[in-house]
Formats: C-alpha cells, structure tokens, sequence
C-alpha cells in the first residue's frame, strides 16, 4: 500500500507537509514551515528518516533497561568507516554482512 505526502497551508501562514497512507488515512503532520521550498526539503528528511529510523518507546509503559557501560570506544564496522549499529542495518541483511 503506498502512500503520499500533501502540502497544505498551515493555519498561521506557511506550509504544512500531511503524510497519508494508501487509502487517505492521515498518518502524520509536520511542523510548519516557511516556505514551499522548506516543506518540499522536508519531504525529502522525512523519506530519508523513515526508511533509517529507528523506534524509540517513550511510552509511560515502556521497558526500560538499565544504561550499558561502555570501557571502549565504539568499534568502527569494516570497509565502511561507520559505527552504526547492527540494528541500524537493514533487515534484510545476513549477519555476514553486516
């Protein structure tokens, strides 16, 4: 199901990006922006987050765990020169590769 971005003006001047699923159904609202330009640039972050992101439990029911310690840096990955963490690769990946 694929779903699509809107811009729409915002109620105080400026413009307003809407993310709707595949059947109309309003998912998200953006914060404003000042100019079309900026909100298409938005459009741009948003995609770029959303296929990368990663989900954080704010939620007053959430599990939390106690703080991990760290006594050494973080490991840079490889041929990459990035340290990402695995759970930042793609599903679709096989431990190997990563």
């Amino acid at each position: 199901m694929s779903g699509y971005f809107e811009l729409v003006d915002a109620p105080d001047g400026g413009y307003r990006i809407r993310l709707l699923d595949g059947t109309g159904t309003l998912m998200a609202v953006s914060v404003t922006f000042p100019t079309k330009r900026a909100a298409v640039a938005g459009v741009a972050r948003a995609r770029e987050i959303a296929g990368t992101g990663l989900i954080r439990d704010n939620c007053s029911d959430a599990v939390r765990r106690p703080a991990e310690r760290h006594t050494k840096p973080a490991r840079k990955s490889a041929g990459t020169g990035s340290a990402r963490p695995s759970s930042v690769l793609s599903p679709g990946r096989s431990k190997a590769e990563r």
